[in-house]
């Protein structure tokens, strides 16, 4: 056994969502959403340099070398599946360590709403799953793709950096393929899947323009795309995506996104009164007035049909954070700190007569 899977077995045994090792500290692990130091001895840049070594592939070792960072997975069989990032700092060597569950959430574990399940259901088209590092997104479209792999008959392909879910097959087909290891980059591995005879195709993070445009383009092709990207709202996510090109061809991006684009789930992890995490969901679907308001670019006016978008299973940040306040789930002080609208969540507190107090 690996010398570090006693860490990470502390980790697992503990509730702990992240590992951290950095030069000259204890360990460190992330419970709840905190930092929780521990007792045990400081670890020298080399000690964590020979835990992380033992795991690491040897073509990571080089990148190691020559970037001062890498990302790679490691398993303990049976337990889980973990991200590692290995990295340079100030003092040295320092690794950061996510699990991710051997077993996949469901939609009903994961509380997700019956309008995701729809997603799962389209023919073509592009889906997006956004938020910052760590709220989720790749939970979300693990349960996504478990969803799809019980109950169509389709042949999925999943592009990430590096693997993290392992879906095996079920009622799909479902090809796992790694950046660094089996494919050069995501666009490489974008143009390869046209011709692999995909149904779906999962980006596991649209880095860069040419990424963005080949999944575009793929979903206006006849495919289902699932893509994540780090951006904290929906309507700021289609802002981000036409952003990222010239200004002389926004125009023809606009119109391409808005006949592809068919829905965008932005997250954001939150405590729970107690134990646990639960994600704030903020939900677009991109029907015929959201479409021309894409093309038309006024994605400003996107938040106002959302508000009146219920019925399509829509909603904004906000409304399911103060749902989520209001049945005692998630502190209202944790809700005000998550919000990206602090101003318009404070005003649903007042009018609801919530109390809350950051000290």
């Amino acid at each position: 056994m690996p010398a570090i899977d006693m860490y990470l077995e502390f980790m697992l045994d503990h509730g702990a969502s992240d590992l951290h090792l950095s030069s000259n500290n204890p360990a460190y692990y992330r419970i709840d959403g905190e930092m929780i130091r521990t007792e045990s001895e400081c670890l020298s840049s080399e000690e964590i340099h020979a835990l992380v070594n033992e795991i690491m592939p040897e073509n990571k070792r080089a990148d190691f070398e020559a970037t001062f960072d890498t990302d790679f997975a490691h398993e303990i069989p049976g337990r889980a599946r973990f991200r590692v990032n290995v990295f340079m700092d100030l003092y040295g060597v320092g690794t950061v360590i996510r699990q991710i569950p051997a077993d996949i959430l469901t939609f009903e574990k994961l509380g997700l709403p019956p309008v995701i399940k729809e997603f799962c259901h389209l023919s073509k088209g592009l889906v997006l799953v956004t938020g910052p590092t760590g709220s989720g997104k790749s939970t979300t479209l693990a349960s996504m793709v478990d969803y799809i792999n019980r109950v169509r008959r389709e042949h999925i392909i999943t592009i990430e950096d590096p693997i993290e879910f392992v879906h095996k097959n079920q009622n799909c087909l479902v090809n796992h393929r790694e950046i660094s290891r089996h494919t050069m980059g995501f666009k490489p591995a974008l143009r390869a899947a046209l011709r692999e005879d995909p149904d779906i195709v999962l980006v596991g993070e649209m880095r860069d323009l040419e990424t963005v445009e080949i999944a575009i383009e793929t979903a206006e092709t006849g495919h289902l795309v699932f893509g994540t990207l780090h951006t904290t709202t929906a309507p700021s996510t289609v802002s981000r995506v036409i952003d990222q090109f010239p200004a002389d061809r926004q125009a023809q991006i606009r119109i391409m996104l808005s006949e592809s684009l068919k829905g965008v789930v932005s997250q954001t992890l939150m405590k729970k009164k107690g134990r646990g995490r639960v994600a704030a969901l903020e939900i677009l679907v991109v029907n015929s007035a959201v479409a021309n308001l894409i093309r038309e670019n006024k994605i400003f006016q996107i938040p106002s049909i959302m508000q009146t978008g219920q019925n399509l299973g829509m909603q904004m940040l906000n409304s399911h954070m103060m749902q989520l306040v209001e049945e005692g789930i998630v502190a209202p002080e944790e809700a005000y700190v998550k919000a990206i609208d602090k101003a318009d969540l404070k005003q649903r507190f007042a009018q609801a007569d919530i109390e809350f107090d950051l000290g």
